[in-house]
């Protein structure tokens, strides 16, 4: 097992202003239907409410501790604000305990700052990025992601995103300058089996060891082949098949991912 270790992670509990509780719903909806297979148990946690707007403007804010997030696979941190308020905020890489972290139009380009894509040179490595202006971050949040500012025309800009994908985004739209920290997250060994069921995860039966009535792999005497390309349970190709629908953010695509 290959467990990555911070030293500099807050050893404590979390702040409780900022806690909620969730429940688990083990994947079903409310009519009890498993919409999401393979979920179920795992450990109870608290949501740690994360400010993705980064909207106080011009007002300093220190790191006061980095802390590990059990809902996602980035690190957090603790910041407190001038004016006394303390906010969570994805750490991103390099930023430290004490360091000062600013948003907003006139803020300097440094690791940790959060600006409007307007006022972010191209070229610029960014990352937590707003899909429409004051929504908060949708992309690029996870451990160790980024994205590159690539040019800027008129009310759009592209940025090109770890995937490969060339996107168009709004210029009054945020982002925060350098890397999502906790880079090394990708190294992690789960270890054995029960790691993941302490994460809410059970256990993927293939297809071809259920009955036919189960899934379209399944029958047959002995161990035998699928006996058709792969597809999933309901008959969806499984390989190389787009499944993308939302047709009404297409425009907002400069370049594929697949690059096809």
């Amino acid at each position: 097992m290959v467990k990555v270790v911070n030293k500099e992670l807050h050893k404590g509990k979390p702040f409780a202003a900022l806690l909620d509780t969730q429940s688990s719903t083990a994947g079903r909806n409310n009519n009890g239907h498993i919409t999401t297979r393979h979920k179920g148990g795992g450990h109870k946690h608290h949501y740690r409410v994360v400010d993705f707007r980064r909207t106080k403007d011009g007002i300093p804010a220190k790191v006061e501790r980095l802390e590990y997030d059990p809902n996602r696979s980035a690190n957090i941190a603790l910041v407190l604000y001038a004016d006394g308020e303390r906010r969570y905020i994805i750490a991103p890489k390099g930023v430290t305990v004490g360091q000062q972290l600013m948003s907003g139009s006139e803020a300097p380009i440094r690791a940790g700052n959060t600006l409007p894509i307007r006022n972010i040179p191209v070229g610029t490595t960014i990352h937590c990025i707003e899909m429409l202006p004051g929504k908060g971050a949708q992309m690029a949040r996870s451990a160790g992601t980024s994205a590159m500012l690539l040019a800027r025309e008129g009310i759009y800009a592209q940025v090109r995103l770890r995937s490969g994908e060339i996107r168009r985004v709004h210029v009054e739209c945020r982002a925060t300058i350098g890397e999502v920290g906790n880079e090394e997250h990708s190294l992690r060994q789960i270890g054995k089996a029960g790691a993941n069921r302490w994460r809410g995860i059970r256990p993927t039966v293939r297809g071809v060891a259920m009955n036919p009535v189960d899934h379209p792999h399944g029958g047959g005497e002995g161990k035998t082949a699928a006996g058709r390309d792969p597809v999933s349970p309901w008959g969806t190709p499984a390989k190389g098949y787009r499944t993308r629908s939302n047709k009404r953010t297409t425009s907002m695509i400069v370049q594929r991912r697949h690059k096809r």
